[in-house]
């Protein structure tokens, strides 16, 4: 492999010489005057052209190799062409989801050190108020309109300035990089923690493309609606055409149905990408009208694990032979597993049901994934001794081109999240599950939301969900620890699928106890509670906060 070839963004200039005039992005540009939605486009060779003008402009303001760049642009041509722009010159993309809140983002900012910053307006403006980053940031770019108020500063620019200057010069575009020079820091949701960095190589970066290009058959020319922007940014490297929807990226559980209907049917959407909050949202509304999604092939879903209830919804709007798809990974590690819905609904479904985890399917070929026992302590060197047998519950860890080998300012997550193998990374998922015989991986909860009881028994979050969630009036469950009268005691909390009445909920929290009482798993649980509406993370809106649970049970049960 040449080192030009190394740079992630190599896959651009080749997709566009083999497709040119395909259109490689479409992106929402509002509505005409009956309301019919109106878009945008770049074909593949204009957004090649266009990254590679921005990157000739961005290398004469100084951004260029090794300059870490914050980049705050909401889905937008403008998004993908600054993308492709700072990884052709080789200028590490720092990239925090603004839904985390402006303290954690101001942390990440802070550990990440970025020496520029991109971003719209409104972006420039919370810099400049909150002090993100006033260390380390030297130079700015407004993407803006040349008629927006400029960005003060000695070496503040807008996308036009960048434009200019880079039909201007005649310097060279791509830059050389190695496969282990860094392309990215992209930040963890911190749903079970704080926001972590995870250090991007651009072979880490090649090793998600072919891996999810093999995986699930990603063919050239393929039309995509992803709900999620950072999935999106795939698409070009894969070949496919990407359909940004009309949609507040930051909720996925509040979008409005109508508009991905309109981008699937307008488009001819073949792949798709959404999160289970969005596709329990989509077809709840779209089941009951008939509608069908004839042109889909797949659907991709991630970001927590899909409840086999949503499947079976979401299912009912393909056509014969399209699957749904449930991947396994995390921003540190992605892919790792994979399962279809036909598998699920036909076979481990009832044994979720049972309390026995959710099945998240077989590891992809690239990646080796163990199960190891349960510590908190880190773990300095691989050892094969830790490795647990199968059907054994036990820590995820996983090994492969895909893995991260660091966070970035943050040495003790570092230590405690990787494992020197003596020829690699292992990394610790901090997640807990077993493996079948047949090689397939079953998801038991985070390992720091699992109840350690005051006699040492532990409880696992998932496998106790599971009988209580196969009740028809649960929406999601979740197992937290609460304490009363100094003990630790496992709650069951539920969220229904409706507000309930004082009489109802009793009756079902009378249910609940005999479920509980039936199951091997859940016999100690003897409190239960229900909440209207569970907290869940910013970035899928799936993923329940049992975190904030655990203190609210405490709370509810000391009344």
């Amino acid at each position: 492999m040449s080192v030009d070839s190394a740079n992630i963004a190599a896959h651009l200039p080749r997709v566009a010489r083999d497709q040119p005039f395909t259109p490689a992005v479409f992106a929402p540009a509002g509505r005409d005057a009956r309301g019919r939605p109106r878009y945008v486009h770049w074909t593949y060779r204009q957004l090649d052209e266009e990254s590679d003008r921005l990157a000739r402009g961005l290398r004469d303001v100084g951004i260029g190799p090794g300059v870490r760049t914050v980049l705050m642009v909401p889905p937008s041509l403008d998004l993908f062409a600054m993308v492709f722009a700072l990884f052709k010159v080789g200028a590490p993309l720092v990239m925090v989801d603004p839904g985390m809140g402006t303290k954690h983002l101001g942390e990440c900012l802070d550990r990440a050190e970025p020496r520029a910053f991109v971003g719209i307006p409104k972006a420039h403006a919370a810099r400049a108020v909150l002090g993100w980053a006033k260390r380390t940031v030297e130079i700015t770019v407004n993407v803006a309109p040349r008629w927006a108020r400029p960005i003060a500063g000695r070496r503040a620019f807008s996308i036009d300035d960048l434009r200019e200057r880079g039909e201007r010069t005649s310097q060279r575009s791509m830059a050389e990089v190695a496969p282990d020079d860094l392309a990215a820091i992209l930040f963890t949701s911190g749903s079970t923690g704080p926001p972590k960095g995870a250090l991007y190589r651009h072979a880490t970066f090649s090793a998600q493309v072919e891996s999810i290009r093999a995986m699930y058959d990603i063919r050239p020319g393929e039309i995509d609606l992803p709900t999620f922007p950072l999935f999106a940014l795939f698409d070009p490297a894969l070949g496919m055409v990407t359909v940004l929807p009309d949609m507040d990226a930051t909720r996925p559980a509040e979008v409005d149905p109508r508009h991905i209907v309109e981008a699937i049917e307008g488009f001819g959407v073949t792949n798709m990408f959404g999160s289970p909050a969005l596709l329990d949202t989509v077809s709840r509304w779209a089941v009951p009208k008939g509608i069908r999604f004839s042109s889909l092939r797949r659907v991709i879903s991630a970001g927590a694990p899909v409840a086999p209830r949503i499947l079976e919804q979401f299912a009912k709007l393909l056509p014969e032979g399209a699957r749904i798809h449930t991947p396994y990974g995390a921003t540190e590690s992605l892919p790792v597993a994979t399962i279809a819905h036909d598998e699920v609904l036909g076979e481990t479904r009832a044994r979720t049901e049972r309390g026995e985890g959710i099945c998240v399917g077989r590891a992809v070929p690239s990646a080796r994934v163990e199960v190891i026992a349960i510590t908190d302590d880190p773990i300095a060197r691989w050892d094969e001794a830790r490795v647990l047998p199968d059907g054994e519950i036990g820590e995820i860890v996983v090994r492969g081109p895909q893995v991260t080998h660091a966070y970035v300012g943050a040495p003790d997550h570092t230590a405690r999240a990787k494992i020197d193998t003596s020829g690699g990374i292992a990394h610790r998922m901090g997640d807990l599950g077993w493996r079948d015989a047949s090689g397939r991986i079953w998801f038991c909860g985070r390992k720091s939301h699992r109840v350690v009881l005051d006699d040492g028994t532990t409880l696992f979050t998932i496998p106790c969900e599971g009988p209580f969630n196969a009740h028809s009036d649960v929406r999601r469950s979740a197992l937290v620890a609460a304490k009363l009268a100094g003990r630790t005691v496992p709650v069951i909390i539920v969220e229904p699928w409706r507000a309930m009445s004082a009489a109802e909920r009793a009756r079902l929290v009378t249910e609940l106890g005999e479920i509980a009482r039936s199951n091997e798993r859940t016999k100690r649980i003897e409190h239960f509670l229900v909440h209207e509406k569970f907290p869940v993370d910013v970035r899928h809106n799936a993923k329940i906060r049992r975190e904030d649970l655990g203190p609210w049970a405490t709370e509810q049960l000391s009344r």
